[in-house]
């Protein structure tokens, strides 16, 4: 059973674990051996439940879909009653421990799934990498020198390395797909208002979402079923769905009108790997008879990018005062872009905010348009092939911090400012054998589709038994 999870997704063990095949008990003692085995290794895991709090986590697990699977949650984002949320920050690692779960994580327990520890972040979700000062950095299974991403590559790291079968993960610029692209995993970013964000009402002016990185397919559109819907006096609402979100993966799309890109919008150039990758993914859909052209939305991405800085700033200041209950953050409490980022949010005016949420809405317009005419866009999930360690980092200047930071979300972060459906899918590899993520977006409210499309390439070009060498 030691490596169940390297041919079984969570789906095929929670029915295992139904059939009485493999007992639940022995299930969650094996995972939590091989969990503690791997984070000796990758770093990814900054807390796991013991005693009593774990016998509470099998108890509130429900007879769902994914009856007696071992899962961590995110250290950011979303709450576990008896444990506390640091959001990856010294300054929060002694918060007083969550009281309610937040309602996502409600849902993941009634769905079956047993929570057993929070996995790592950067701070504040901040950085497109998982190397914060609290905790240290988690390195890529693929190759210890890589990063896997961020902000959930804890989540990633451990899937990767098949000591789970999924992980939650959160995307308020990137932070599911990148990291999925890195590790050679599926990830999608639901549509804003699809999964409650509940008790917050939203985060980052609705960039915000969450849901999981996978092994396979099934999986994310199965928990996305389980996630899926509002809460009383949520700010937004995704169209309901036709049908079940697992049920999309069992049929075809249909011929889909395919659009690609070759660069990121307003970027000059793309490294020649990246436009390879795409070229070989466009044919990879004619042949499956969808049809592909080159197209580019319209949208002014020094705006977009202008407007993520301003909410991004904001919300840093906001979220800090609103978590730390009148204490003030002193010198080493923050990392120092977190700092930056907090001082400049403290200077932004309501009109400045405004604005930039603004520019959120007229970029959502825009693509809005784009998807008249077409049902997916294709592109590269990252604007680099890899990320070393060290890439991205918090401790020097913004300027630094944001060169390394804008291709890490070249292709991201636009989606999460409009508000549609995201997904990057380990289609392609590197020379020396890395995964790179294709990134697939589509109109808002269209999850299914691109479920639908991620399970012909699933079927098409296999990539589960892709994975890292222990």
């Amino acid at each position: 059973m030691e490596d169940l999870f390297s041919t079984h997704d969570a789906l095929a063990v929670a029915k295992l674990v139904r059939h009485r095949q493999i007992g639940a008990r022995e299930l969650l003692y094996t995972t939590l051996v091989r969990l503690r085995e791997a984070n000796g290794r990758l770093n990814a895991i900054t807390d796991f439940y013991e005693g009593d709090l774990l016998d509470r986590s099998v108890a509130a697990a429900g007879d769902g879909p994914f009856h007696g699977i071992p899962f961590v949650v995110k250290q950011l984002m979303a709450d576990c009653a008896g444990t506390p949320t640091t959001v990856g920050s010294r300054f929060f690692a002694k918060q007083p421990v969550a009281v309610n779960d937040s309602a996502a994580v409600a849902r993941m327990r009634r769905a079956g799934l047993v929570i057993v520890g929070r996995s790592n972040t950067s701070e504040f979700g901040l950085a497109p990498t998982t190397e914060p000062a609290f905790g240290g950095a988690t390195v890529n299974p693929w190759r210890v020198d890589l990063s896997p991403g961020g902000s959930s590559g804890g989540s990633a790291a451990i899937v990767a390395a098949r000591a789970l079968p999924m992980a939650h993960a959160t995307d308020g610029g990137g932070s599911i797909r990148i990291p999925a692209s890195l590790c050679g995993l599926f990830g999608l970013k639901p549509s804003r208002g699809r999964i409650s964000l509940a008790p917050i009402g939203e985060t980052l002016a609705g960039a915000g979402a969450q849901l999981c990185v996978s092994i396979s397919v099934r999986d994310s559109a199965a928990l996305l079923d389980a996630l899926t819907g509002g809460e009383p006096g949520d700010p937004y609402g995704a169209p309901e769905a036709r049908g079940s979100f697992l049920d999309a993966t069992k049929r075809a799309p249909g011929r889909l009108r395919v659009a690609f890109l070759r660069k990121p919008v307003g970027w000059e150039s793309m490294e020649p790997a990246l436009v390879a990758a795409v070229e070989r993914t466009a044919k990879r859909l004619e042949a499956l008879g969808h049809h592909v052209e080159e197209a580019a939305p319209e949208y002014d991405a020094a705006a977009a990018g202008k407007a993520f800085g301003t909410v991004m700033c904001a919300n840093t200041f906001t979220n800090i005062q609103l978590r730390a209950n009148g204490r003030v953050p002193g010198p080493g409490d923050l990392e120092p872009v977190t700092q930056l980022y907090a001082e400049q949010g403290g200077r932004i005016s309501a009109h400045d905010y405004i604005r930039a949420v603004q520019v959120f809405h007229r970029t959502g317009r825009q693509l809005g348009a784009f998807f008249e005419g077409f049902d997916i866009l294709l592109s590269p999930t990252i604007a680099r092939t890899s990320l070393p360690l060290g890439t991205v980092r918090m401790d020097e200047s913004l300027e630094k911090y944001e060169e390394g930071l804008a291709p890490m979300v070249a292709f991201t972060s636009v989606c999460n400012a409009a508000g549609v459906p995201a997904m990057s899918v380990p289609l392609e590899w590197t020379e020396d054998d890395l995964p790179i993520g294709m990134h697939f977006v589509a109109r808002y409210g269209a999850e299914a589709t691109l479920l639908s499309l991620a399970a012909q390439l699933e079927q098409a070009h296999p990539w589960r038994n892709r994975r890292p060498r222990r």
